[in-house]
């Protein structure tokens, strides 16, 4: 008998416990809470702001640190996958390393030279291409006015001609030098570039333990949850979008090519690279429709079915099917994020921008789970009991 009471002593569930800041917390009435948030708020704004004059100042550390990190992040995959293999962690870093620099340097050298040149020669044929759209649109006029509808497309035409070829003339011309301007950065800034090699080779041989540093700072219990979610969030985020826009981006030049959409393999590469950020596929489907219809709108529209249909296909059948639910945000705060991101580290920004709003997501819910299981610890303690038993 003395020996069950003792195993029941042992398997009896520890109550959980509060920091002394969430008992104060609880002890204030919902007005007093409602006050202090008021008053927190503008000093959260401040530090936030704060932030992102120390990330202005150091932009540049910072975003060479950053490429990195995201560089040896995804290498880390193939890299492990290597090390299962037999390799070691020293040459299959190297292997990966070479791999990546000799695939991205191929890639630059015969797809860059092609988009230069088609962007070159869609620049030259805008305007034909306006004054063809304006054509399009007294033809459409002129049909309205014989079937008798009471809309004069006149006053449209003469006032958004001439202000529309000038603003898209302008999107093309600043699309193509900032592609020039990639082209010449990688010459002009070679130490960059090889800084971010060489910081990339680094993480690779010893990320553990700097990432292990890292975390470290953190209180134990939220180490390993932390990690954990980082790494998925990432990995889901990066994936998922590359998936998403190869699948696209050569769905959509392949089915440009057959409709013989001007420029269909500029068109389709486009859209494919603008995939890799959320909403860029949509933004990039709009634009190169527009920019068809001027030319032909017969053309334009079986496009625009055939990217929708695709676009529905790739987000909706292939993507949830490889990796389910890539980040579980609302569409809105998707939005939100890239807004901020963008205002923030700007292309960078944009980039980090979905996977840190999933890492604040994640705290958050595990801070409101933490804390319900502080008020109620009689369902938690009950079926810590059940599971014992």
């Amino acid at each position: 008998m003395d020996h069950g009471a003792a195993n029941g002593s042992e398997l009896k569930p520890e109550p959980l416990t509060t920091s002394w800041l969430a008992r104060w917390w609880d002890g204030l009435s919902p007005m007093a809470q409602s006050v202090l948030v008021l008053l927190a708020t503008p000093l959260l704004l401040l530090n936030v702001w704060t932030v992102s004059i120390i990330f202005g100042y150091f932009r540049s550390i910072l975003v060479t640190v950053l490429i990195a990190a995201l560089l040896a992040f995804l290498l880390s995959y193939p890299m492990a996958r290597l090390q299962k293999l037999g390799l070691k962690r020293g040459p299959a870093s190297i292997l990966v390393l070479v791999l990546a620099l000799v695939s991205v340097s191929a890639l630059a050298l015969t797809v860059l030279p092609f988009v230069i040149d088609q962007g070159q020669q869609l620049v030259v044929r805008l305007p034909d291409w306006f004054d063809s759209g304006k054509t399009q649109l007294m033809m459409l006029d002129g049909k309205l006015a014989e079937w008798g509808w009471p809309i004069n497309l006149d006053g449209l035409i003469a006032q958004t001609s001439d202000r529309l070829k000038r603003e898209i003339q302008s999107i093309a011309g600043e699309a193509l030098n900032l592609t020039i301007n990639v082209a010449v950065f990688t010459a002009n800034k070679l130490l960059d570039v090889v800084l971010t090699i060489v910081l990339t080779f680094y993480l690779l041989q010893h990320g553990e333990e700097v990432w292990g540093g890292v975390v470290s700072l953190l209180p134990g219990r939220l180490q390993v949850p932390f990690s954990e979610t980082l790494r998925q969030s990432f990995r889901n985020y990066f994936l998922g979008q590359f998936i998403v826009a190869s699948c696209f981006g050569t769905a959509l030049t392949l089915i440009f090519g057959l409709l013989n959409v001007p420029f269909g393999s500029l068109f389709g590469l486009t859209v494919g690279l603008l995939a890799l950020v959320p909403f860029g596929g949509t933004v990039g489907v709009i634009i190169v429709t527009l920019l068809v219809a001027l030319r032909d709108i017969k053309i334009a529209i079986p496009m625009l079915i055939a990217a929708v249909i695709v676009q529905q296909l790739v987000e909706n059948g292939i993507a949830p099917r490889v990796l389910g639910s890539v980040t579980g945000l609302n569409p809105f705060w998707v939005f939100i994020a890239i807004l901020s991101g963008a205002r923030v580290g700007g292309l960078l920004g944009v980039v980090v921008a979905v996977p840190a709003a999933v890492i604040i997501k994640e705290a958050l819910v595990a801070l409101r789970s933490r804390r319900s299981e502080a008020q109620n610890p009689e369902p938690a303690m009950a079926t810590s009991g059940r599971a014992t038993a």
